[in-house]
């Protein structure tokens, strides 16, 4: 019973390590600064210094990241996915990872 234990915890922690790297090894938030900049700043607040979208409806960066329970894959899932507000803007792989990387550099720390 004991070793069992001891086996769970060491998963738990091997599962908790890879998953913080994998959240590390996303993209580039700097590259990913710079797309969001060029790419998607005519509608959202890329940076955290704006208080307003320039388009109202669009969610500042900024308050994506800090949503409650807001991941990488969540981004992921969000930003390939279409919506109905949103132009069908189509990202290259690695520019995607490297916005992702961004908006996830935006969240509080705690």
């Amino acid at each position: 019973m004991r070793s069992l234990m001891l086996l769970s915890v060491i998963s738990l922690a091997a599962l908790i390590a890879t998953s913080a790297r994998a959240q590390e090894d996303i993209g580039d938030p700097k590259a990913g600064a710079i797309v969001a900049s060029e790419i998607c700043a005519s509608c959202h607040a890329v940076s955290p210094e704006q208080r307003m979208s320039p388009i109202l409806e669009a969610p500042r960066f900024e308050d994506v990241a800090n949503t409650s329970g807001m991941t990488a894959m969540a981004l992921f899932a969000c930003m390939t996915t279409s919506h109905p507000t949103m132009p069908n803007i189509i990202l290259e792989p690695e520019d995607l990872r490297n916005v992702v990387a961004y908006i996830l550099s935006l969240q509080e720390q705690q």
